[in-house]
C-alpha cells in the first residue's frame, strides 16, 4: 500500500523539474503531516480534540530556536529534546485537562494554546518576543549527506514522515492503539473491560504532544526562523481540517490532508483574503459527501466492494456445502 506513494516521493522532485518553490511547500506539508499524525492519534483514535496541539508544535520548535542559537547545543541534539520538552510539559497539562470530556475538554486545551502563544509572544527574555529567533542552524549532514539545499531539506522531511508515519502504524496496532480505540468507541465500556481510562487517554496525549514536538523542531531547522505565529490557533484548525479531508482515526488520513490542504491554499491564494469563502463551502461539500474523509470514503468502498463480492460467492457456495452434509449423513447411516 505505502509503496507507491513512497516511490512517488522519491521522485517527485525530478517530476517537479527541481523547482525549489514546489520542493519547499512540500517539505513544509510532510512537517505538518507529522504534527496532524500526533492529533490524529489522541482525536481521532481516542475522542479527545486537542485545540492547543500547535501551541505544543511551537513548544518544541523553540526548544531547538533558544538550545542552538542561544545556548550553542548541536542542532541534533536539541531536535530530540523538541519532542521531549512538549511531552514532559503535556504531562501535567494533560493530566488537569482529561478529566474534562467533549467540549469542556475541546475549550480548556483551546485556552491551554492561547496561553503558550501569549507566553511566547511576552516573554522576551527567553522566547525574544515578537522579535523572533534568527539564525538558526539548519540541521547538519552526515559525512557526504548534507541538508543545506531545498532538495536535501524535502527528503529529510520524507524521511522523518516516513519514520514517524511507521511508528504511528505499530502504535495504532499493538494493544496500546486498540486501548485507545476503545476509550474513543465507548468509555464505560472500556474501563468495564479493564482499561484505565486515565493512564490510557493521558498516554495518547503525551505521544500525541511527542509527535508535535519532533515535528516543530524540524520546523525550526528548515524555516531557520521563528516568531509567535508559529503558536497561533489558527495552525491548529489547518490540522483538524487536514484530519477532516483526509480521513479521521486512520494513518494515511492526516498525510493525505497534509499534502492536499496546502495545494488548494496555493490556488485559491490570487484571493487573498476572499479564499476562505471558497474553500469553506468546498470543505462542507467534501464532509457532506465524503464524510470520512478521502482515506476513509475508499476504505469503506472497499469494504462495501468486499461484502457484496462474498454476498455474490455464498449462493453458489451454498449447494455445494448442502450436497457435503448430505453425503456425509448418508455416510453415517452406511
Amino acid at each position: 500500500m505505502w509503496i507507491a506513494p513512497l516511490a512517488l516521493g522519491i521522485a517527485l522532485p525530478w517530476l517537479a523539474g527541481g523547482n525549489d518553490y514546489v520542493l519547499s511547500v512540500l517539505a513544509l506539508a510532510f512537517i505538518y503531516a507529522i504534527a496532524t499524525l500526533g492529533l490524529n492519534l489522541i482525536t481521532g483514535y481516542t475522542g479527545q480534540l486537542n485545540l492547543a496541539h500547535a501551541g505544543f508544535m511551537a513548544i518544541g520548535a523553540y526548544t531547538v530556536g533558544i538550545l542552538t542559537v542561544d545556548h550553542g547545543v548541536p542542532f541534533w541534539w536539541a531536535f530530540l529534546l523538541s519532542g521531549v520538552v512538549p511531552a514532559v510539559l503535556g504531562m501535567p497539562i494533560g493530566w488537569l485537562s482529561l478529566r474534562l470530556r467533549g467540549y469542556y475538554f475541546a475549550i480548556f486545551t483551546l485556552c491551554v494554546g492561547t496561553i503558550i502563544n501569549l507566553v511566547i509572544e511576552k516573554w522576551d527574555g527567553l522566547t525574544h518576543g515578537v522579535s523572533g529567533i534568527i539564525g538558526i542552524p539548519a540541521p547538519p549532514g552526515f559525512g557526504p549527506v548534507q541538508f543545506s539545499t531545498p532538495r536535501a531539506q524535502y527528503y529529510l522531511a520524507l524521511a522523518a514522515l516516513v519514520v514517524m508515519t511507521w511508528m504511528m502504524q505499530r502504535i495504532v496496532r499493538s494493544l496500546v492503539g486498540r486501548s485507545f480505540m476503545a476509550v474513543r468507541n465507548s468509555e464505560p465500556l472500556a474501563e468495564a473491560l479493564g482499561i484505565p481510562l486515565m493512564r490510557t487517554k493521558l498516554l495518547a496525549f503525551v505521544l500525541s504532544v511527542f509527535y508535535a514536538g519532533l515535528a516543530g523542531g524540524l520546523y525550526a531547522g528548515t524555516i531557520r526562523f521563528l516568531g509567535p505565529d508559529v503558536a497561533n490557533i489558527a495552525h491548529t484548525f489547518d490540522m483538524v481540517t487536514a484530519m477532516l479531508i483526509g480521513g479521521l482515526g486512520t494513518v494515511a488520513g492526516p498525510i493525505v490532508g497534509s499534502l492536499v490542504l496546502p495545494w488548494i491554499t496555493q490556488y485559491l491564494q490570487f484571493m487573498q483574503d476572499y479564499r476562505m469563502l471558497v474553500f469553506g463551502p468546498l470543505l462542507v461539500v467534501l464532509l457532506i459527501f465524503l464524510p470520512a474523509g478521502i482515506v476513509g470514503s475508499l476504505r469503506n468502498w472497499r469494504a462495501r466492494r468486499a461484502s457484496q463480492a462474498l454476498a455474490v460467492a455464498q449462493p453458489n457456495a451454498a449447494p455445494a456445502q448442502e450436497h457435503r452434509a448430505s453425503a456425509a449423513q448418508r455416510h453415517g447411516h452406511a
